[in-house]
């Protein structure tokens, strides 16, 4: 099973450089990957302590983020190695102040994860709720060196848990620990007698509630707002664009005003959105204060702000759901006690059913079920300020895992 896994590898390698002539995101991906050693031997000295974070993409940082943090106070004598394999994380996060030095990972081969941890031979690695690399946890347990496992989230149709899954099966064992999300997870490693594992929890809460303790202050949101009901759509694709641009033309709300924060800021998305409302709408990188006052729609085509943008939103969109490109981040506006509607397709998102459950969450499958619910929440203010609530106790609720994490690392 290990030479058909390596021969994927290398399968896997000719593919994305065949890829990369035809997709900007994957090219990143290949030319960052061919820096990552360049880097990572400029930066660092057989003399240096390290430790070493790594994530899939975006939302393994964010998910990781604090215990990175707190690991980043206690270990101030080590140098911090970030990886990436994913373009829309490190492009996003390659300055982030968590790490001295962030780079792809390189594709995981016997000879680059030799390679890789030859240099950077951290005294402790965390990897990310299920970016699993045999090759590099083999090599870093050949070594002896720490290795575990956060924010874990297991489903019985993994490969792990298949016939067919015994190298990375294998690679499950290199960890010292794991932390799951839930006790799903939890159960299933105990079925292939894996046992050192303890549910925490899902570090995302921490992490969302955390926000609470920042500034979340935007000028410009607090003009565009001017004191109306706001309604904030965040992460949307076309699919959740169609509904609130249909609800935003034919709606009869005019003191509501409403936020879109797209995934996709490429400018063909962003006039193709702003070209299909008939109300006045203006860009993030176009505001100006007057223009803002007088406006319906505010569309943001920049990245970085939406989490701070939800704390002014009394009721919250998020995108994903409506298609088939997987539901984006609801914790983020829960946090702020806000009701929130999503489309249908959620099944692989447990917060989502969790939140459904306890009436704090909308699913909707069409535009007439998005109108109703939508036209509830703004006319129901108790309906509204109740469900937010729900929302809210429900992260206050789930908070601690990055407790257990740091008092497992500190015995």
């Amino acid at each position: 099973m290990s030479f058909i896994y390596n021969i994927g590898i290398h399968i896997l390698h000719f593919g994305l450089k065949c890829a990369s002539l035809f997709n900007e995101k994957i090219k990143k991906g290949v030319v960052g990957r061919q820096n990552t050693f360049k880097v990572l031997e400029s930066h660092l000295n057989s003399s240096d302590k390290t430790l070493w974070f790594h994530c899939a993409s975006l939302g393994e940082y964010e998910q990781g983020l604090p215990v990175f943090k707190e690991l980043r106070k206690q270990y101030k004598a080590h140098k911090i190695v970030l990886s990436f394999f994913s373009p829309s994380g490190y492009e996003i996060r390659k300055n982030s102040p968590v790490a001295d030095i962030i780079v792809y990972l390189p594709l995981d081969s016997k000879s680059l994860a030799k390679r890789f941890v030859n240099i950077v031979n951290p005294e402790l690695t965390i990897f990310v709720k299920y970016d699993i690399w045999p090759n590099f946890l083999n090599e870093l347990k050949r070594r002896q060196l720490r290795a575990i496992l956060i924010s874990a989230a297991f489903r019985r149709n993994q490969s792990y848990f298949k016939f067919y899954g015994t190298e990375l099966k294998r690679a499950l064992f290199t960890f010292e620990h794991i932390f799951t999300q839930n006790e799903t997870s939890k159960a299933l490693l105990q079925s292939i007698n894996y046992n050192k594992v303890t549910v925490s929890g899902d570090t995302r809460f921490d992490r969302v509630f955390s926000q609470l303790e920042l500034d979340n202050s935007l000028s410009f949101i607090e003009t565009f707002k001017d004191n109306k009901p706001c309604i904030v759509a965040g992460s949307t694709w076309p699919e959740d664009e169609n509904l609130l641009i249909n609800y935003i033309n034919t709606c009869n709300h005019d003191h509501v005003k409403f936020i879109i924060a797209p995934h996709n800021i490429k400018a063909s998305q962003i006039n193709n959105i702003q070209d299909k409302l008939n109300v006045e709408s203006i860009l993030y990188s176009k505001k100006n204060d007057k223009q803002l006052n007088n406006a319906r729609v505010f569309i943001i085509d920049t990245i970085g702000i939406l989490s701070k943008i939800y704390s002014y939103a009394d009721i919250a969109y998020v995108g994903g759901a409506m298609g088939h490109t997987g539901l984006h981040n609801t914790l983020e506006p829960a946090v702020f006690a806000l009701p929130i509607i999503i489309g249908s397709n959620h099944k692989k998102f447990p917060e989502a059913k969790a939140m459904i459950d306890i009436n704090g969450m909308f699913s909707v499958s069409n535009q007439k079920d998005f109108n109703t619910i939508l036209n509830e929440l703004i006319q129901n203010k108790e309906k509204r300020m109740s469900s937010g609530k729900n929302n809210g106790d429900y992260i206050k609720k789930n908070r601690g895992a990055v407790i257990q994490i740091l008092d497992y690392l500190r015995i």
